[in-house]
């Protein structure tokens, strides 16, 4: 499915009808298809316009909190007795040997976690003391223990998991998922990115970006203060009956453009334009929390107005519930090296979690109370993990930090779609490696696509002479985790 290629298929013909007089069938036909309607748009040239999957998917909508930096899986979900065992030793030849490490060299010394670890759930899911909340919700939870990448550093990482590829330029996986489906509210983005911390995850704006499909299927970035959208609201002496006015005038103009010239970044123009007049008076509306009983904001640690994850986590559940397709959260502050107090694997990374585990279970127990849950797929992880050896700049510091580690790490996932209470894979006893269930990055975007609704191998889209898809030449649906 290509509009640009459906459009230079027609160009001849249309050049020629065109040609045949200003009152031609050509010019009748194209004024037809471009007719508008109150929202500018008719629903046979809206590139938003919901469409079809290529089956019934189980899960209509997806919300993906991504803890940007890398969380260190050995002290969170994946227990490991004999590496606290050998904690202090030099690290076994055959695990390292011929490895490269981002900040690590030579031999380093194993660190077994400083947490304790229990089984919680019916299904006796191993958690640490450091996410009590996520002890709470372990019969929603599918933790996978098996993720692989082979991207060491963040941005590789985060765009390879996100686009596929570990280079800038492609389409990310909230923009195939609209490109896809569409959207199911005409008055709202369907895909949104929230970021909490303040700092921008390391991949950056090409982790929401479109590379080269239509931009009108790129995140939406919405902040939890002040405007949510950047430029939304009306500049100064410009009422909305004005600004309605410059709209229609634009639309007039970029209509004839269309006809002239028939690229599919025009229509998107046009509904871009359109999308964000309706958006003044929906987007307020939804991201106003303050609406929300002081119970619920009590449950997500929210507070109105400020710029908090548990805040961003609410807005979430808001927009899902109005229909947004893709919710995209990214938290900054998971780089746990052990440089300093909040990036040490102890009391830095219980203090991170008590501001993170809280929001997300409550946006789970919130989701199932509504029966969102059944049909709404959540996903929580990092680009990559930990270590299971002291990070060597930091091994003789007084802050216990892990380094990068593309090669095993955890995730979770909850809702429609996917089992609940268990932990699927496994990495050998001291955390080197996967040893059953392997699960690469490009194995969880066929999987997420194949929930929604999509053969991955066959959501693509042409360009320079190629068919491009989220998950490349790769991926593999992880049959084991589904329902």
């Amino acid at each position: 499915m290509n509009p640009e290629l459906d459009l230079l298929q027609a160009q001849t013909r249309r050049h020629f009808l065109r040609k045949a007089g200003q009152f031609s069938l050509g010019a009748i036909a194209m004024n037809s298809l471009l007719g508008t309607s109150a929202s500018g748009l008719t629903a046979e040239v809206n590139p938003l316009a919901p469409r079809k999957p290529h089956y019934p998917g189980k899960v209509k909508r997806v919300v993906y909190l991504h803890m940007s930096g890398g969380p260190p899986h050995l002290d969170i979900f994946d227990h490991k007795p004999e590496l606290v065992k050998h904690d202090g030793e030099d690290a076994p030849d055959a695990f390292i040997k011929g490895k490269k490490f981002a900040f690590t060299t030579g031999v380093p010394k194993l660190m077994g976690t400083p947490h304790t670890f229990a089984q919680y759930g019916k299904g006796g899911t191993w958690m640490s003391d450091a996410i009590p909340n996520f002890h709470e919700i372990a019969d929603e939870m599918c933790v996978v223990k098996s993720m692989f990448t082979e991207q060491f550093n963040h941005a590789p990482a985060e765009l390879l998991l996100f686009t596929g590829s570990a280079r800038q330029g492609r389409p990310s996986m909230g923009s195939w998922v609209t490109y896809g489906l569409g959207s199911e509210n005409e008055n709202l983005p369907g895909f949104v990115v929230l970021i909490s911390s303040g700092v921008q995850p390391s991949g950056g704006q090409g982790l929401w970006g479109t590379g080269f499909i239509p931009s009108v299927f790129q995140g939406v970035q919405c902040r939890s203060k002040g405007d949510p959208v950047l430029y939304v609201s009306d500049p100064p002496g410009m009422d909305r009956e004005l600004r309605r006015k410059t709209l229609d005038a634009l639309r007039d103009l970029n209509e004839e453009q269309a006809r002239e010239l028939g690229h599919p970044e025009t229509a998107t123009r046009i509904a871009q334009y359109e999308l964000a007049f309706r958006m003044q008076t929906s987007v307020p509306d939804v991201m106003d929390i303050t609406r929300e009983p002081q119970p619920v904001l009590d449950a997500y640690g929210a507070k109105p107005g400020e710029a908090s994850f548990a805040n961003n986590c609410l807005l979430a559940r808001r927009l899902l519930e109005q229909g947004v397709r893709f919710v995209q959260l990214f938290d900054w502050g998971w780089d746990f090296h052990g440089t300093n107090a909040n990036e040490e694997i102890k009391d830095g990374l219980t203090r991170k979690m008590t501001r993170t585990d809280k929001p997300v279970a409550a946006l789970i127990r919130d989701l199932k109370q509504s029966g969102l849950l059944d049909d709404t797929l959540v996903v929580w992880g990092g680009e990559f993990g930990r270590t299971p050896f002291r990070e060597g700049r930091t091994a003789k510091g007084m802050y216990q930090g892990r380094d990068h580690f593309p090669d095993a790490y955890s995730i979770f996932l909850a809702g429609g779609g996917v089992k609940h209470g268990i932990s699927y894979g496994e990495t050998d006893e001291l955390g080197f490696s996967v040893v059953q269930d392997k699960v690469h990055v490009h194995d969880l975007q066929a999987t997420i696509m194949h929930l929604l609704g999509f053969n991955h191998e066959k959501l693509t889209y042409r360009f320079q002479g190629r068919d491009y898809r989220l998950t490349d030449v790769h991926g593999k649906i992880v049959k084991g985790i589904l329902a």
